[in-house]
């Protein structure tokens, strides 16, 4: 047996009816990033966005997951402009022109619901916006190579190929995982890669796909927090996330907005 289909067998399979519980722990994790979109504007806190989320999450029935995991102490990621990741909600006021990505993981009936979007306080420089929608289609392509009997090698190449096809770079250093009733599980889904190399994708499986994107190098570096990744090179980061699972013909998508708020700009 190949290693590839040794790390294949590794990742959990999950039947029929863990489908619906992820639904509904997607749905929900998108209808928090649809619910915080109007109050992202110049001079508003991370904190009080991420009180929103907090707040709306136990409104639902659900707990946010990244309260008090590993010793993070809120409940949401918020990384603004050159943080690629892990940005602690805090005291920071929003600016003209921010750009920032936030990362919710309510809890609901035991299934994770993991979902991330980019916004803009006020309006985006070019290269900001520019930067989000390669991010964004990236990420669809990952998408769309995932199916049956495809690898996650594909997916990878997918991505890193659009990506350095309009001169950004990905981040190496953070990658996607499995996900279900654990928060992190078996596989990790990096956003680079050759076709046919990798675990092979099998129907039941669930994971993230979240590339992280850089306007200058793919180097990152974690600050003495021990959470906040940023680019070493202080370039822009933007990223995307959708959960997925894998089907008998494709793939499903639990965490699309309901409200077809998909990436920016959003409506007023």
């Amino acid at each position: 047996m190949d290693q590839a289909a040794g790390e294949s067998r590794k990742i959990p399979l999950h039947a029929p009816e863990d489908y619906e519980g992820m639904r509904r722990a997607g749905r929900l994790a998108a209808e928090c990033l649809d619910m915080i979109t109007p109050f992202v504007r110049p001079g508003v806190t991370t904190g009080e966005l991420d009180q929103r989320c907090h707040d709306f999450m136990l409104a639902h029935g659900a707990v946010p997951a990244t309260l008090g995991y590993r010793g993070y102490t809120k409940s949401s990621c918020i990384s603004i402009n050159h943080v690629v990741c892990h940005g602690i909600p805090g005291d920071r006021t929003l600016a003209e022109g921010d750009i920032l990505n936030i990362d919710v993981t309510p809890l609901l009936d035991g299934w994770h619901g993991d979902t991330s979007r980019m916004y803009v306080a006020g309006t985006p420089s070019t290269k900001a916006r520019v930067l989000m929608d390669v991010t964004y289609e990236a990420l669809m392509r990952g998408i769309a190579a995932v199916r049956p009997g495809a690898t996650l090698g594909d997916v990878g190449f997918a991505i890193q190929s659009y990506v350095e096809k309009n001169r950004f770079s990905v981040v190496r250093d953070f990658c996607g995982h499995g996900i279900g009733r654990k928060f992190h599980a078996a596989p990790n889904v990096l956003h680079f890669g050759r076709p046919g190399e990798g675990p092979v994708l099998r129907p039941g499986m669930f994971f993230t796909i979240e590339p992280m994107v850089n306007a200058g190098r793919p180097e990152v570096k974690v600050l003495d927090d021990g959470w906040t990744a940023v680019t070493r090179d202080r370039s822009l980061s933007a990223q995307f996330e959708h959960m997925v699972g894998v089907t008998e013909t494709g793939c499903e998508v639990f965490t699309f907005s309901p409200a077809g708020l998909h990436k920016p700009p959003y409506a007023a």
